[in-house]
């Protein structure tokens, strides 16, 4: 008899081990959050991924956001699920104890943020930004640069006068003469060099690599993987699609963002499309960032970037 209730279990064990696992539950909705000039607005105006997850009875909505820190901001309270925004906003939100992984990334392109000038003006040099007053968005990428920028010229952050200022009012009070530099990036920054003739001082090539990062809520990112990399899949394919056709990736960002086709045109040029996962030297990278924006005193903790890290990148 007790051999008999050994073979017993025995055979459930074996046949529990058999059992293929159970697939996740897929959501009914995916809620992503998108800014008018980034990737994710390409996405929803080409309609591909909608179409994709058409087929397997999820349904997309899309919440535009203004930038990257509000965006996060609604990652973090559970009104949208995945993002997209550059370098710092991530690091911002880590140390606002916000529960986000990094699914993946963009190649790095450091062209497409740079500190520049008005024409006529006496500033040739970062080293010549000394007292100067620099119009930039507070936490963003370009604060990073800027930091960079100063340091590689012997300045410190100190040495400058930042203006924080978003985009639009940058760029007017770039415009009036109310600042003596900025520092900002595509589509905003061709246009300026395109409409106001504003001349490059320094971009980010050789200081920072300037990535653009796809992020999930991690709740999302756990009970829902394989819709998350489904994402992630179609931002690749997209990207490859946008490399091949700039004129039309250009006429689709234009139409979203109101920006002329050919300042998207200029911006396109030097904006590599690409989705890749995550890295050991990514991460590494991030980790630099956060930690000189604590070492500055705008990060108000020391964060641990890897903390953000989806499980998925662990095997």
């Amino acid at each position: 008899m007790k051999n008999y209730l050994v073979s017993g279990v025995a055979a459930l064990v074996l046949a529990a081990i058999a059992q293929p696992a159970l697939a996740e539950t897929q959501p009914e909705t995916v809620n992503i959050g998108y800014q008018k000039a980034n990737i994710f607005a390409l996405l929803k105006y080409r309609g591909t991924l909608d179409s994709e997850f058409k087929k397997q009875g999820i349904s997309v909505r899309w919440v535009e956001f203004p930038a990257g820190p509000q965006m996060l901001e609604g990652l973090n309270v559970g009104s949208i699920d995945l993002a997209a925004t550059g370098d710092a906003p991530p690091a911002f939100a880590q140390a606002a104890q916000a529960d986000l992984v990094y699914l993946g990334h963009s190649p790095a392109n450091p062209q497409t943020e740079a500190i520049v000038v008005p024409q006529n003006s006496t500033i040739n040099t970062v080293a010549d930004l000394k007292g100067k007053r620099v119009a930039l968005n507070k936490g963003s990428d370009v604060n990073y640069l800027l930091i960079a920028a100063l340091e590689k010229a012997g300045l410190s952050y100190k040495d400058i006068k930042p203006v924080y200022l978003p985009p639009a009012d940058a760029r007017a009070a770039f415009q009036r003469g109310a600042v003596d530099a900025w520092v900002i990036w595509d589509p905003y920054y061709a246009e300026v060099e395109t409409n106001a003739k504003a001349r490059l001082v320094k971009n980010a090539e050789g200081l920072v690599p300037h990535y653009t990062f796809y992020l999930a809520s991690r709740k999302f990112a756990e009970a829902h993987p394989q819709t998350a990399e489904k994402v992630l899949t179609e931002l690749g394919t997209l990207s490859d699609w946008a490399n091949k056709n700039p004129q039309e990736t250009a006429k689709i960002l234009s139409a979203s963002t109101g920006l002329p086709q050919p300042v998207w045109q200029r911006a396109i040029a030097r904006m590599p499309f690409g989705a890749e996962r995550m890295t050991p030297e990514v991460f590494k990278e991030q980790q630099a960032l956060a930690d000189k924006f604590t070492q500055i005193g705008l990060l108000p903790v020391k964060i641990n970037v890897n903390s953000a890290t989806w499980s998925l990148d662990k095997k």
